[in-house]
């Protein structure tokens, strides 16, 4: 069944839309990331411009985090007070994301610039990620299945401005959370992500917090920052289309839920593992799409003299 969708100016199979946004809702309630570093590319493959798609995808991002955060509460394994200093970050940083944005939009340069995000963030984040799991399940092969607890003291537990976080179990400084906060923040309004494919790595291994924390922590800070980043956009730039917004929601919200029970019964090392492969597919494709384009516009050119 084939939609219009007015803003972007094309037309799309509804059910593809569904589909792709199910998907993503899966994602999220497993890994506890927004899944727009997944959908928004996605959406690029299947011909949304790329303005359309970045400020559509945080209006999606924004109901597939909260269907799974209500999920996490129920557990209590959300820190409040952790996503409120990483929030507080975010709406910083998407502030500036969107002045960004803006700029270079006016000098038609926005669609490189997101894609190249999309390489360089995904690229260096997945094969860390890949690593780090690998090196994860090996330890636990070592010994009988048990994953060493032991949390390595590192320079961020020296900063000044300490804060006890209870959930958590830290008492660490406000800075790094918040400047994580404001990085995510500036990557939500540029790359239309809730940034938890960096915050969530960031979370585990920067700040030393448990996984089943972070998961929770993650998208109570996304729903905030992403809803924060899509009004931006539809009073900016009058990107946000609503059709394609409302048909990638409905898929969302129904998957999260399904991916919130997966997740419980999978090892935090076999989800951080899954979750850089996936991430490490998208950013392949990407890196290809860009690779593959200057040459198709050299032979155009050189057709035309």
């Amino acid at each position: 069944m084939q939609i219009y969708l007015p803003i972007a100016e094309v037309s799309v199979n509804a059910f593809l839309l569904l589909g792709l946004g199910g998907m993503v809702g899966i994602l999220s309630g497993m890994f506890g990331v927004g899944g727009g570093f997944l959908m928004t590319p996605l959406l690029f493959f299947i011909g949304i411009p790329p303005a359309v798609a970045v400020a559509t995808e945080a209006n999606q991002i924004v109901a597939s985090s909260f269907s799974g955060v209500l999920a996490h509460f129920k557990r209590r394994t959300v820190d409040l007070r952790m996503g409120t200093v990483l929030l507080i970050g975010g709406l910083v940083g998407s502030g500036l994301g969107i002045l960004l944005f803006n700029y270079l939009r006016s000098l038609g340069q926005v669609e490189l610039l997101v894609q190249l995000c999309y390489v360089i963030f995904l690229g260096i984040i997945g094969a860390l990620m890949f690593v780090e799991s690998l090196n994860a399940i090996r330890k636990s092969k070592k010994a009988g299945g048990a994953v060493p607890t032991r949390r390595k003291h590192n320079w961020v537990h020296n900063l000044p401005f300490k804060m006890k976080f209870r959930v958590s179990g830290l008492y660490i400084s406000v800075i790094p959370p918040l400047l994580v906060g404001v990085l995510v923040g500036v990557l939500a309004a540029i790359m239309g992500v809730g940034g938890g494919f960096i915050m969530v790595p960031a979370m585990i291994y920067l700040l030393g917090m448990p996984t089943k924390v972070v998961v929770g922590t993650s998208l109570f800070q996304i729903i905030f920052v992403t809803a924060f980043t899509t009004m931006l956009h539809a009073t900016t730039n009058f990107t946000v289309d609503i059709v394609l917004a409302v048909l990638l929601l409905v898929g969302g919200v129904i998957g999260a839920q399904i991916g919130t029970r997966i997740g419980v019964h999978m090892k935090a090392e076999q989800l951080r593992i899954l979750l850089a492969a996936l991430v490490l597919a998208v950013c392949g494709k990407l890196a290809f799409d860009l690779l593959v384009m200057p040459s198709e516009l050299y032979s155009l050119g050189a057709g035309g003299h």
